[in-house]
Protein backbone atom coordinates (compact mmCIF):
# COMPACT_ATOMS: atom_id res chain seq x y z
CA UNK A 1 0.00 0.00 0.00
CA UNK A 2 1.20 3.11 -1.03
CA UNK A 3 1.79 6.47 0.48
CA UNK A 4 -0.52 8.01 -0.85
CA UNK A 5 -3.15 5.41 -0.70
CA UNK A 6 -2.44 5.49 3.32
CA UNK A 7 -3.32 9.28 3.66
CA UNK A 8 -6.40 8.95 1.56
CA UNK A 9 -7.55 6.23 3.80
CA UNK A 10 -6.53 7.67 6.99
CA UNK A 11 -8.52 10.85 5.75
CA UNK A 12 -11.30 8.93 5.00
CA UNK A 13 -11.33 7.59 8.09
CA UNK A 14 -11.18 10.92 9.50
CA UNK A 15 -14.16 12.58 8.08
CA UNK A 16 -16.14 9.38 8.54
CA UNK A 17 -15.39 9.80 12.22
CA UNK A 18 -15.80 13.14 12.14
CA UNK A 19 -19.31 13.23 10.73
CA UNK A 20 -20.34 10.30 13.19
CA UNK A 21 -19.06 12.54 15.92
CA UNK A 22 -20.45 16.20 14.91
CA UNK A 23 -24.31 14.84 14.48
CA UNK A 24 -23.87 12.43 17.44
CA UNK A 25 -23.87 8.78 17.89
CA UNK A 26 -27.05 8.17 20.35
CA UNK A 27 -29.55 9.04 17.64
CA UNK A 28 -27.74 7.41 15.25
CA UNK A 29 -27.60 4.57 17.18
CA UNK A 30 -31.43 4.85 17.80
CA UNK A 31 -32.18 4.83 13.59
CA UNK A 32 -30.19 1.70 13.50
CA UNK A 33 -31.66 -0.28 15.95
CA UNK A 34 -34.69 -0.02 14.27
CA UNK A 35 -33.35 -1.97 10.85
CA UNK A 36 -32.16 -4.57 13.06
CA UNK A 37 -31.52 -7.75 11.69
CA UNK A 38 -33.84 -7.07 8.51
CA UNK A 39 -30.02 -5.27 7.22
CA UNK A 40 -29.66 -9.02 6.28
CA UNK A 41 -32.80 -8.38 3.58
CA UNK A 42 -30.90 -5.38 2.39
CA UNK A 43 -27.76 -7.34 2.06
CA UNK A 44 -29.93 -10.44 0.23
CA UNK A 45 -31.43 -8.08 -2.27
CA UNK A 46 -27.79 -6.63 -3.51
CA UNK A 47 -27.52 -10.02 -5.42
CA UNK A 48 -29.68 -8.44 -7.64
CA UNK A 49 -28.07 -5.63 -8.92
CA UNK A 50 -25.08 -7.50 -8.68
CA UNK A 51 -26.23 -10.21 -10.88
CA UNK A 52 -27.07 -7.47 -12.89
CA UNK A 53 -23.56 -6.61 -13.33
CA UNK A 54 -22.35 -9.90 -13.66
CA UNK A 55 -24.47 -10.35 -16.90
CA UNK A 56 -23.21 -7.01 -18.46
CA UNK A 57 -19.93 -8.84 -18.08
CA UNK A 58 -21.08 -11.82 -19.28
CA UNK A 59 -22.95 -11.05 -22.41
CA UNK A 60 -18.89 -9.73 -24.13
CA UNK A 61 -17.35 -12.90 -23.32
CA UNK A 62 -18.09 -15.86 -25.62
CA UNK A 63 -21.14 -17.96 -25.54
CA UNK A 64 -19.85 -20.99 -24.11
CA UNK A 65 -18.61 -19.25 -21.08
CA UNK A 66 -20.11 -20.18 -17.72
CA UNK A 67 -22.28 -16.82 -15.82
CA UNK A 68 -21.49 -18.31 -12.54
CA UNK A 69 -17.86 -17.49 -13.75
CA UNK A 70 -18.62 -13.83 -14.28
CA UNK A 71 -20.68 -13.82 -11.52
CA UNK A 72 -17.80 -14.76 -8.78
CA UNK A 73 -15.54 -12.62 -10.44
CA UNK A 74 -18.13 -9.58 -9.61
CA UNK A 75 -18.46 -10.45 -6.74
CA UNK A 76 -14.69 -10.88 -5.56
CA UNK A 77 -14.30 -7.21 -7.25
CA UNK A 78 -16.92 -5.43 -5.67
CA UNK A 79 -15.53 -7.26 -2.20
CA UNK A 80 -12.37 -5.59 -3.14
CA UNK A 81 -13.06 -2.12 -4.12
CA UNK A 82 -15.53 -1.98 -1.08
CA UNK A 83 -13.07 -3.39 2.16
CA UNK A 84 -9.73 -3.22 0.29
CA UNK A 85 -7.53 -0.12 0.26
CA UNK A 86 -6.86 -0.58 -3.31
CA UNK A 87 -9.07 2.38 -4.81
CA UNK A 88 -11.91 1.72 -7.57
CA UNK A 89 -8.91 0.15 -9.54
CA UNK A 90 -8.13 -2.92 -7.57
CA UNK A 91 -11.42 -4.63 -8.07
CA UNK A 92 -11.55 -4.62 -12.30
CA UNK A 93 -7.52 -5.46 -11.69
CA UNK A 94 -8.96 -8.46 -9.78
CA UNK A 95 -11.97 -9.98 -12.02
CA UNK A 96 -9.21 -9.59 -14.78
CA UNK A 97 -7.00 -12.25 -12.68
CA UNK A 98 -9.93 -14.04 -11.73
CA UNK A 99 -11.23 -14.89 -15.11
CA UNK A 100 -8.31 -15.82 -16.40
CA UNK A 101 -7.54 -18.27 -13.22
CA UNK A 102 -11.24 -19.74 -14.10
CA UNK A 103 -9.88 -20.55 -17.55
CA UNK A 104 -10.68 -17.85 -19.54
CA UNK A 105 -7.93 -15.67 -21.81
CA UNK A 106 -5.82 -13.20 -20.25
CA UNK A 107 -6.57 -11.29 -23.38
CA UNK A 108 -10.58 -11.79 -23.15
CA UNK A 109 -10.83 -11.58 -19.53
CA UNK A 110 -9.04 -7.95 -19.98
CA UNK A 111 -11.31 -6.54 -22.89
CA UNK A 112 -14.04 -7.91 -21.08
CA UNK A 113 -13.83 -6.12 -17.97
CA UNK A 114 -12.10 -2.94 -19.54
CA UNK A 115 -15.60 -2.51 -21.52
CA UNK A 116 -18.03 -3.70 -19.07
CA UNK A 117 -15.88 -1.14 -16.61
CA UNK A 118 -16.77 2.04 -19.18
CA UNK A 119 -20.24 0.87 -19.68
CA UNK A 120 -21.05 0.67 -16.16
CA UNK A 121 -19.52 4.29 -15.35
CA UNK A 122 -21.34 5.40 -18.68
CA UNK A 123 -24.34 4.09 -16.83
CA UNK A 124 -23.78 6.03 -13.91
CA UNK A 125 -23.62 9.05 -15.60
CA UNK A 126 -27.14 8.57 -17.37
CA UNK A 127 -28.07 7.63 -13.89
CA UNK A 128 -26.59 10.59 -11.55
CA UNK A 129 -28.17 12.72 -14.63
CA UNK A 130 -31.89 10.95 -13.98
CA UNK A 131 -31.15 12.54 -9.68
CA UNK A 132 -30.35 15.86 -11.11
CA UNK A 133 -33.57 15.77 -13.41
CA UNK A 134 -35.29 15.10 -10.15
CA UNK A 135 -33.57 17.29 -8.32
CA UNK A 136 -34.15 20.17 -10.61
CA UNK A 137 -37.73 19.45 -9.57
CA UNK A 138 -36.85 19.49 -6.55
CA UNK A 139 -35.21 22.84 -6.86
CA UNK A 140 -38.78 24.96 -8.20
CA UNK A 141 -39.72 24.99 -4.42
CA UNK A 142 -36.63 24.81 -2.78
CA UNK A 143 -33.38 26.68 -2.56
CA UNK A 144 -31.22 23.75 -3.88
CA UNK A 145 -28.98 25.55 -6.73
CA UNK A 146 -26.26 24.79 -4.52
CA UNK A 147 -26.41 21.53 -4.42
CA UNK A 148 -27.81 20.94 -8.05
CA UNK A 149 -24.63 22.75 -8.99
CA UNK A 150 -22.51 20.43 -6.89
CA UNK A 151 -24.31 17.08 -8.20
CA UNK A 152 -23.89 18.50 -12.05
CA UNK A 153 -20.06 18.68 -10.63
CA UNK A 154 -19.85 15.55 -9.78
CA UNK A 155 -21.49 14.15 -12.79
CA UNK A 156 -19.23 16.43 -15.20
CA UNK A 157 -16.98 14.64 -13.24
CA UNK A 158 -17.88 10.81 -14.07
CA UNK A 159 -18.52 12.15 -17.42
CA UNK A 160 -15.00 12.90 -18.31
CA UNK A 161 -13.45 10.59 -16.36
CA UNK A 162 -15.30 7.46 -18.41
CA UNK A 163 -15.01 10.00 -21.53
CA UNK A 164 -10.94 10.21 -20.82
CA UNK A 165 -10.62 6.44 -19.86
CA UNK A 166 -12.74 5.64 -23.71
CA UNK A 167 -10.49 7.80 -25.64
CA UNK A 168 -7.46 6.13 -23.94
CA UNK A 169 -8.58 2.52 -24.78
CA UNK A 170 -9.21 4.02 -28.03
CA UNK A 171 -5.44 5.05 -28.97
CA UNK A 172 -4.33 1.78 -27.33
CA UNK A 173 -4.04 2.07 -23.51
CA UNK A 174 -2.45 -1.15 -23.10
CA UNK A 175 -0.11 -1.05 -25.51
CA UNK A 176 0.47 2.52 -23.87
CA UNK A 177 0.92 1.07 -20.43
CA UNK A 178 3.11 -1.38 -21.17
CA UNK A 179 5.84 0.78 -22.99
CA UNK A 180 5.98 2.96 -19.93
CA UNK A 181 6.58 -0.15 -17.87
CA UNK A 182 9.28 -0.81 -20.70
CA UNK A 183 10.81 2.41 -20.37
CA UNK A 184 11.57 2.83 -16.46
CA UNK A 185 11.89 -0.90 -16.44
CA UNK A 186 14.94 -0.73 -19.09
CA UNK A 187 17.13 -3.44 -18.68
CA UNK A 188 14.79 -6.07 -18.59
CA UNK A 189 12.91 -8.18 -21.89
CA UNK A 190 9.16 -7.22 -22.02
CA UNK A 191 8.79 -8.30 -25.33
CA UNK A 192 5.83 -10.61 -24.17
CA UNK A 193 4.35 -7.70 -22.01
CA UNK A 194 4.09 -5.43 -24.55
CA UNK A 195 2.90 -8.35 -27.42
CA UNK A 196 0.23 -9.38 -24.93
CA UNK A 197 -0.98 -5.44 -24.46
CA UNK A 198 -1.02 -5.22 -28.12
CA UNK A 199 -3.37 -8.15 -28.21
CA UNK A 200 -5.37 -6.42 -25.71
CA UNK A 201 -5.84 -3.59 -27.28
CA UNK A 202 -6.59 -5.35 -30.44
CA UNK A 203 -9.82 -7.28 -28.84
CA UNK A 204 -10.67 -4.36 -27.32
CA UNK A 205 -11.33 -2.45 -30.36
CA UNK A 206 -12.86 -5.46 -32.01
CA UNK A 207 -15.16 -6.21 -29.02
CA UNK A 208 -16.52 -2.23 -29.63
CA UNK A 209 -17.52 -2.91 -33.36
CA UNK A 210 -19.65 -5.70 -31.40
CA UNK A 211 -21.95 -3.28 -30.89
CA UNK A 212 -25.23 -5.56 -30.21
CA UNK A 213 -22.47 -6.92 -26.53
CA UNK A 214 -21.65 -3.52 -25.82
CA UNK A 215 -25.24 -2.07 -26.06
CA UNK A 216 -26.29 -5.46 -23.74
CA UNK A 217 -23.65 -4.73 -21.75
CA UNK A 218 -24.73 -0.75 -21.01
CA UNK A 219 -28.54 -1.61 -21.06
CA UNK A 220 -27.45 -4.50 -17.89
CA UNK A 221 -24.99 -2.04 -16.37
CA UNK A 222 -27.78 0.64 -16.23
CA UNK A 223 -30.76 -1.76 -14.80
CA UNK A 224 -28.00 -2.71 -11.95
CA UNK A 225 -27.87 1.05 -10.87
CA UNK A 226 -31.57 1.65 -11.21
CA UNK A 227 -32.59 -1.46 -9.22
CA UNK A 228 -29.88 -0.42 -6.75
CA UNK A 229 -32.30 2.57 -5.88
CA UNK A 230 -34.94 0.13 -3.93
CA UNK A 231 -31.69 -0.78 -0.85
CA UNK A 232 -31.82 2.92 -0.12
CA UNK A 233 -36.22 2.85 -0.53
CA UNK A 234 -35.92 -0.27 2.04
CA UNK A 235 -33.79 1.25 3.86
CA UNK A 236 -35.37 4.06 4.48
CA UNK A 237 -38.98 2.53 5.79
CA UNK A 238 -36.93 -0.26 7.51
CA UNK A 239 -35.69 2.77 10.06
CA UNK A 240 -39.39 4.66 10.03
CA UNK A 241 -38.38 7.50 7.50
CA UNK A 242 -40.56 6.25 4.11
CA UNK A 243 -39.69 7.94 0.95
CA UNK A 244 -41.51 7.70 -2.04
CA UNK A 245 -39.19 5.99 -5.25
CA UNK A 246 -38.44 9.28 -7.12
CA UNK A 247 -37.01 10.59 -3.21
CA UNK A 248 -34.91 7.23 -3.33
CA UNK A 249 -34.17 7.53 -6.95
CA UNK A 250 -32.48 11.24 -6.48
CA UNK A 251 -30.48 9.63 -3.06
CA UNK A 252 -28.79 6.79 -4.75
CA UNK A 253 -27.81 8.35 -8.09
CA UNK A 254 -26.02 11.47 -6.72
CA UNK A 255 -25.22 9.86 -3.62
CA UNK A 256 -23.29 7.17 -5.92
CA UNK A 257 -22.26 9.97 -7.79
CA UNK A 258 -20.45 11.44 -5.11
CA UNK A 259 -18.91 8.20 -4.23
CA UNK A 260 -17.97 7.95 -7.86
CA UNK A 261 -16.09 11.30 -7.90
CA UNK A 262 -14.15 10.46 -4.72
CA UNK A 263 -12.53 6.59 -6.61
CA UNK A 264 -9.40 7.64 -4.94
CA UNK A 265 -10.51 7.40 -0.91
CA UNK A 266 -10.88 3.64 -0.29
CA UNK A 267 -14.51 2.79 -0.29
CA UNK A 268 -15.41 6.65 -0.37
CA UNK A 269 -14.93 6.34 3.72
CA UNK A 270 -16.45 9.72 5.15
CA UNK A 271 -17.57 11.03 1.32
CA UNK A 272 -20.74 8.32 1.17
CA UNK A 273 -21.98 10.30 4.59
CA UNK A 274 -21.09 13.52 3.70
CA UNK A 275 -23.01 13.27 0.26
CA UNK A 276 -26.46 11.72 2.09
CA UNK A 277 -26.17 14.52 4.82
CA UNK A 278 -26.29 17.03 1.72
CA UNK A 279 -29.08 15.37 0.11
CA UNK A 280 -31.34 14.67 2.97
CA UNK A 281 -32.86 17.33 3.94
CA UNK A 282 -34.06 17.86 -0.12
CA UNK A 283 -36.77 14.66 1.24
CA UNK A 284 -37.21 15.95 4.94
CA UNK A 285 -34.65 13.54 6.54
CA UNK A 286 -33.41 14.07 9.36
CA UNK A 287 -29.49 14.06 9.46
CA UNK A 288 -29.23 10.81 11.84
CA UNK A 289 -31.64 9.13 9.31
CA UNK A 290 -29.30 9.86 6.35
CA UNK A 291 -25.99 8.35 8.07
CA UNK A 292 -28.18 5.73 9.02
CA UNK A 293 -28.75 4.68 5.74
CA UNK A 294 -25.51 4.85 4.54
CA UNK A 295 -24.29 2.87 7.65
CA UNK A 296 -26.53 0.30 6.51
CA UNK A 297 -24.65 0.37 3.05
CA UNK A 298 -21.51 -0.36 4.84
CA UNK A 299 -23.10 -2.87 6.66
CA UNK A 300 -23.96 -4.92 3.83
CA UNK A 301 -20.79 -4.47 2.01
CA UNK A 302 -19.47 -6.03 5.42
CA UNK A 303 -22.00 -8.81 4.90
CA UNK A 304 -21.23 -9.79 1.34
CA UNK A 305 -17.86 -8.19 1.04
CA UNK A 306 -16.38 -10.45 4.00
CA UNK A 307 -17.07 -13.78 2.35
CA UNK A 308 -16.34 -12.47 -0.83
CA UNK A 309 -12.51 -11.54 0.00
CA UNK A 310 -12.37 -15.37 1.99
CA UNK A 311 -13.58 -16.89 -1.20
CA UNK A 312 -11.10 -14.89 -3.30
CA UNK A 313 -8.48 -15.96 -0.56
CA UNK A 314 -8.92 -19.63 -0.72
CA UNK A 315 -9.65 -19.13 -4.52
CA UNK A 316 -5.98 -17.99 -5.27
CA UNK A 317 -4.73 -20.46 -2.71
CA UNK A 318 -6.02 -23.64 -4.51
CA UNK A 319 -5.12 -22.06 -8.22
CA UNK A 320 -1.34 -21.06 -6.77
CA UNK A 321 -1.58 -25.17 -5.95
CA UNK A 322 -2.44 -25.92 -8.89
CA UNK A 323 0.11 -23.74 -11.12
CA UNK A 324 2.69 -25.68 -8.58
CA UNK A 325 0.90 -29.25 -9.10
CA UNK A 326 1.38 -28.61 -13.00
CA UNK A 327 5.23 -27.42 -12.69
CA UNK A 328 6.11 -30.53 -10.64
CA UNK A 329 4.32 -33.01 -12.87
CA UNK A 330 6.39 -31.81 -16.29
Amino acid sequence: MTRAAWLLLSLGVALFIGLLAWQGFAPLASALSLAGFWVIAVAGFHLVPLALDAAAIHVLGPRERSFADALRARWAGESVNSLMPAGQIGGPVLMVRHLAQLGETLVEAASMITISTTMQTAAQVLFSLTGLFVLGVHAVSHSTDVLWMAGASMTAVLAAMIFGFYLAQRRGLFGWLSRMVAKFGAGRDWSLLLTSAAAVDARVHALYRERAKVAASFALSLSGWVVGTFEVWLALRLIGHPVDWSDALMLESLGQAIRGAAFAIPGALGVQEGGYLLLAPLVGLPPEAALAVSLIKRARELLLGLPGLVYLHFSERGWRRGVARLQTTD
